[in-house]
């Protein structure tokens, strides 16, 4: 079973046999490349291979057939997706918290007092409610916080997003906007802070020399705390609100 191929120019989709399942293979041009690669994504799963040319981006599925067990593996070191519904336990804002039913004339979903979330409604519905609400307290609290930042700094983004990305914690655009993955909200607080300093500095200079790393210092002085704890467990985050991959 082939799915039709698709994506924008240079690149295509396609499916992969791999263990009795199928898996989507992005196959990719990238002159820069020396020769063919595939990759798994360590946190979504997403497979990519990575073509020269043209002519051997024709030969990307058929490389990927024979790199099958390495693929398999990879994939099996995936954190295992959490369902987000009635009974699951998440980290926001770096502490552990349990996902309960919510109770009569109270909001749609709100954190009680024992740090328990609660979600009102039908069952069926919890999981996109509690999405809509952690990605809603991420957009609030890294807007708060960057304008927080860039005002010490004497700037000012155009424009703070929020957006389900796989691949960055944060970016810094030639235009001044920022973006954040909403999964920082899952984070204790001082390692979201830390990668709002680190976009909010891009600000002023898009690069990472000394001048940048010293103004990174001046909003969050501990910048080895949450860089540590981005390596050990930025993976596992991804675990929440997983992407399908096949």
């Amino acid at each position: 079973m082939r799915k039709p191929p698709s994506g924008g120019k240079g690149s295509k989709r396609e499916l992969l046999r791999i263990e009795g399942r199928h898996v989507e293979v992005t196959l990719r041009l990238n002159p820069r490349a020396r020769r063919l690669i595939v990759k798994v994504h360590p946190s979504t799963g997403e497979v990519t291979v990575v073509a020269p040319s043209h002519r051997s981006l024709d030969r990307a599925l058929a490389f990927a057939r024979g790199e099958t067990r390495w693929i398999a593996r990879q994939l099996a070191r995936v954190p295992q997706a959490v369902h987000l519904g009635l009974g699951a336990n998440i980290p926001f804002r770096g502490r552990d918290c349990r996902i309960l039913k919510g109770e009569a004339g109270r909001g749609s979903v709100w954190q009680d007092e024992d740090g328990h979330i609660r979600v009102n409604g039908r069952d069926e519905h919890v999981s996109r409610r509690l999405l809509d609400f952690l990605k809603r307290e991420a957009r609030k609290t890294l807007e708060v916080r960057s304008l927080a930042f860039a005002a010490r700094l004497g700037t000012k983004p155009r424009r703070v997003a929020v957006r389900d990305t796989s691949s960055r914690w944060g970016s810094c655009s030639v235009s001044r906007s920022i973006s954040f993955s909403w999964r920082l909200i899952l984070a204790p607080d001082y390692v979201l802070d830390y990668v709002v300093a680190h976009e909010v500095a891009h600000l002023i200079e898009m690069n990472h020399g000394p001048r940048f790393w010293r103004l990174v210092r001046l909003l969050v002085p501990d910048i080895d705390g949450p860089q540590e704890w981005l390596k050990r467990n930025g993976v596992v985050l991804h675990r929440y609100a997983a992407r399908p991959t096949a």
